[in-house]
């Protein structure tokens, strides 16, 4: 198979496998007027598969949504043919609006105007908290 090099974007790289669609519905990637290729179970010498995205544009991307869904993807940032910059993210601290809590009974699933804030509570295996219920994140 081959795809293209991008002259100006992004690719994420070292997605895990099966999340690829994930990422593209989270940034909605549908809505751009770009080329974007999703690249699913590709051979990996790390993790043996992975899956990328090649976004064809650079735009603006919030990288702790990225980090909710894997931490180990990396950003390479494309201008003029060249990789500019490779990023690394990591899990953030702190996450709003991102997520929805579950659980019926917090007060965001009534107050629908409250911001949904969720605190790393756990980095080791990526625990989220709610900070009104306190409920686990389901991923």
């Amino acid at each position: 198979m081959n795809i293209d090099t991008i002259k100006n974007g992004y690719v994420l790289d070292h997605i895990k496998a099966g999340h690829a669609m994930e990422i593209y519905n989270l940034l909605n990637l549908k809505d751009l007027d770009c080329e974007v290729a999703l690249i699913t179970n590709a051979k990996s010498k790390k993790t043996k598969v992975k899956d990328i995205i090649k976004i064809g544009k650079l735009i603006d991307i919030d990288f702790d949504s990225l980090a909710i869904i894997d931490s180990n993807i990396t950003i390479n940032i494309v201008k003029d043919d060249k990789i500019i910059e490779k990023k690394k993210i990591a899990l953030p601290d702190k996450v709003i609006n991102i997520c929805k809590c579950q659980n019926p009974r917090c007060i965001t699933s009534i107050e629908k105007d409250l911001d949904q804030v969720f605190t790393l509570t756990d980095k080791e295996t990526g625990t989220y908290r709610c900070l009104y219920c306190e409920a686990s994140l389901k991923k």
